[in-house]
């Protein structure tokens, strides 16, 4: 710990202090709008996974590269502008970064239902990642200072419903519109809404002085200026619960990513069904994972406020991943859709409960002005691993055992091998609640030494 310290000047900078506050009100009203973008986000690049299966036959297609078209150009370009932005983030007005990328994420959806061929969607693909890329951390940053440590897994949580509410209306809308109006045109649909958005959040939006929750009760607040990008990245990497909490998430996203990507082929395959009845059962699914969003930030707080011990935001998505390992076994390879949804919600439920304490970890972890490039290196891990690797590894296996599976079963099998790998994740979770205590006590006293 002394090392952190010691290596830390830049995070410690001296502050200049202004003062300022919000209602309770106006508060919710940011949360709300936030929450609103990221479930646009996750539509965008979500509905591409219900026209995976349309887009193979007019392209003729191998599963391998619908893996890679909706997972590694996005991954790439998300994963890596995601730091250099958050950056640009903590330097500049949050709020104006996180339209314009909202702006530039929903008119690239819109134009990948212009692709000509594969390489234009892949194009098109790599431009959303880049917008979004711009959509998480600065929306963190923000939260973080709206809302109090206290509260804070509880308000990430809340913007993390962005992720089922998001995948259930891209899921819905993808599925249903490529029945009635085609692939291309659902694209534009789903594109549009997102320029509204952005505009909401330029108008109405007002950027907070950098630490207004954390000094709330004395109603001061302190803007020390953000250090260099490397110092904050060589700051938290020595965090040993900061590098397990990412290598966790990541390795989960692995799971996560497969699935989101490729349960509608799954499903139109293995179950014989249309892609708006897929899109209708995952939106089903998707609705009911809000509740594990919401419960992993609930439990985290509760737990942690009860035994005042915080190795429960480490603990209480660990716990969820080992026990979604059997539910994915009867979620991909029972035959009777009677013993697959329920075993798909309880998987769902539990798959969801990471998001809040994972975003909480790394902004408790993080210093005033380096939240934003700490949800970055997190949505780096997360992004790059999971969904660069996810999709496409799904996608392998399954072109590898097709022929002696079958189109029907070889994607099932698939996804069920990926799966195991939230073991791995699990123990990283684990492993990171060794150290968190000591870590965050290391942060709240910098954080401190910053207040006049």
């Amino acid at each position: 710990m002394a090392d952190i310290q010691a290596d830390s000047g830049a995070i410690a900078a001296p502050a200049t202090v202004v003062r300022g506050a919000c209602s309770p009100l106006y508060r919710n009203y940011v949360l709300a709008t936030l929450f609103l973008t990221y479930v646009v986000n996750v539509m965008d690049r979500g509905v591409l996974a219900l026209l995976l299966e349309s887009i193979r036959k007019e392209f003729t297609l191998t599963d391998a590269q619908l893996g890679l078209l909706s997972g590694l150009p996005f991954a790439l370009f998300y994963s890596t502008l995601g730091i250099p932005i958050a950056a640009l983030a903590d330097r500049s007005v949050r709020k104006n970064v996180l339209a314009g990328c909202c702006a530039l994420w929903s008119g690239a959806t819109a134009a990948a239902g212009l692709a000509i061929n594969f390489g234009t969607l892949f194009l098109a693909r790599v431009m959303t990642a880049v917008g979004e890329a711009g959509g998480t951390p600065p929306s963190h940053s923000l939260i973080s200072d709206y809302f109090p440590d206290s509260r804070r897994a509880t308000a990430l949580s809340i913007y993390a419903l962005g992720v089922p509410v998001g995948t259930m209306l891209g899921s819905l809308l993808g599925g249903w519109g490529n029945e009635l109006f085609g692939w291309r045109m659902t694209f534009v649909l789903i594109g549009v809404p997102g320029i509204i958005v952005a505009l909401l959040v330029w108008f109405t939006v007002r950027e907070p002085p950098r630490g207004m929750s954390d000094l709330e009760p004395r109603k001061a607040v302190v803007t020390p200026p953000a250090p260099p990008l490397f110092e904050v990245l060589a700051f938290l990497w020595k965090y040993p619960s900061f590098r397990h909490m990412c290598l966790a998430a990541g390795l989960h996203s692995v799971v996560w990513y497969a699935g989101s990507q490729l349960n509608a082929v799954f499903f139109q395959r293995s179950h014989d069904m249309t892609s708006a009845e897929a899109g209708s059962w995952l939106a089903l699914f998707a609705g009911v994972g809000t509740l594990g969003t919401l419960l992993g930030g609930l439990l985290s707080d509760r737990m942690s406020a009860r035994f005042n011990d915080r190795r429960w935001y480490m603990w209480v998505p660990g716990i969820a991943t080992v026990l979604m390992v059997p539910f994915q076994f009867g979620s991909y390879l029972a035959d009777d859709l009677r013993v697959v949804v329920p075993s798909f919600v309880v998987m769902v439920v539990l798959a969801s409960m990471f998001f809040g304490p994972s975003f909480a970890v790394s902004q408790s972890l993080a210093t005033l002005r380096t939240r934003a490039v700490a949800t970055s290196i997190l949505l780096f891990v997360q992004t790059f691993v999971g969904l660069g690797l996810g999709p496409y590894v799904a996608g392998m296996l399954s072109d590898l055992l097709r022929p002696s599976m079958g189109l029907d079963d070889s994607m099932r099998w698939g996804l069920t091998i990926v799966g195991l790998v939230n073991l791995w994740a699990a123990a990283h979770y684990f492993w990171g609640a060794r150290t968190i205590r000591e870590n965050l006590a290391t942060t709240e006293a910098l954080n401190r030494a910053q207040t006049p």
